[in-house]
């Protein structure tokens, strides 16, 4: 399938008063590919690199970015390589380079313990193709997509808020973790998935020998459920080291949830599998999505205080306490070296992430939009 994308005579078209911003993107597959698309439509200059030299010069030839190797004067620059891989190109952004430094890695603990910097800020972009590598690159691959960050203690407030502002300028929503606690959650709900995905289809492959029609009858909650599966197995092999720990425990937690449900099913105990059905569509019907409506949204204007990692708490505490963050900006005070952070969120949640600010020692203010 061809890749769709800006031509020269767009790339032309692109005319500003002021100078473009410049970025760079280490590792041209599907996500740094979609960064460096997604950026360039909003007028940046980008610089690629990749370790597959033909890689980079495809991305060149289709405009996915201005030119190859790295701009040391890029203001951000976004390591989009296997996980086992980001460590020692994170460290390379923080020495080639003087702005800022983000990753696209799915796991995140190894990778900020081990390039701890107050430029570094590590990332994790919840979104995929059906395509693999370049050709599966869009420049609004991340429109609706949540975009986790991961700060570390000692992050540094502008560097967080510059990162958080350029994910969103995406498309993306944007939630804040601790590295260990997006492992944890993310094993959950990604890594633990398509080893399940995985497992299932191997069973109905199995099964397809014996009898032929099987992959035929497939309807399609067996194809929503395994769609996953179809992804490159290389990456889930580093994915699989680098989160050994979480993985395994959340295998071992669906193992005995698994356990349970067949004892379920052997005893025939109609109450137990009612309810345990019950419970499930319950939990899937209320999956968080994301606000739409500007009608249902308060402006939350928070002061920032003077401690290292102060706008990281405030995405932090939106993730632990289910509040979706529409918006987020950093403005500066004219008589104030200070910074405030202005968030939107859902009108429903505003008391309840007001409640937790004031306990975390912010002092927020709130203004509904109508």
């Amino acid at each position: 399938m061809p890749l769709l994308l800006e031509t020269p005579a767009v790339r032309s078209s692109i005319v500003t008063d002021t100078p473009a911003r410049r970025a760079n993107v280490i590792g041209l597959g599907l996500i740094g590919g979609s960064v460096a698309l997604g950026l360039r439509r909003q007028g940046w200059h980008i610089s690629g690199d990749d370790i597959d030299l033909a890689t980079a010069d495809a991305a060149l030839d289709r405009g996915v970015v201005d030119a190859l190797g790295v701009d040391v004067k890029a203001e951000i620059t976004f390591v989009a390589v296997p996980v086992l891989a980001a460590a020692d190109q994170v460290k390379r952004a923080l020495a080639e380079t003087s702005g800022s430094v983000s990753d696209v890695g799915s796991v995140k603990a190894a990778i900020c313990a081990a390039a701890a910097d107050t430029r570094f800020v590590g990332g994790h972009p919840m979104a995929g193709s059906e395509l693999d590598g370049l050709d599966g690159a869009q420049g609004d691959l991340f429109e609706g997509a949540v975009w986790v960050l991961t700060p570390g203690p000692g992050s540094d407030d502008t560097v967080f808020a510059q990162v958080a502002s350029i994910v969103a300028s995406l498309g993306a929503e944007v939630v804040a973790l601790t590295p260990e606690r997006h492992d944890q959650l993310v094993a959950v709900v990604s890594h633990v998935p398509h080893l399940t995905a995985a497992t299932l289809m191997g069973l109905a492959s199995e099964r397809a020998e014996e009898h032929a029609a099987l992959l035929r009858l497939a309807a399609g909650g067996f194809r929503d459920m395994t769609r996953v599966a179809s992804g490159r197995p290389g990456i889930w092999l580093d994915i699989c080291a680098e989160n050994r720990t979480a993985i395994v425990g959340v295998l071992d937690q669906l193992i005995a949830g698994l356990g349970d449900m067949r004892d379920i099913i052997s005893s025939d105990d109609r109450d137990a599998l009612y309810a345990r059905l019950t419970a499930a569509r319950q939990a899937r019907v209320n999956l968080p999505n994301r606000v739409v409506h500007p009608d249902a949204l308060s402006e939350v204007r928070i002061p920032i205080p003077d401690r290292a990692g102060a706008a990281a708490e405030v995405f932090t505490l939106a993730a632990e306490l289910s509040v979706n963050i529409a918006s987020f900006e950093v403005v500066h005070v004219v008589e104030s070296t200070r910074g405030v952070a202005v968030v939107l969120v859902d009108r429903a949640m505003v008391e309840l992430f007001r409640g937790g600010l004031l306990a975390r020692g912010f002092r927020p203010a709130v203004q509904s939009l109508s």
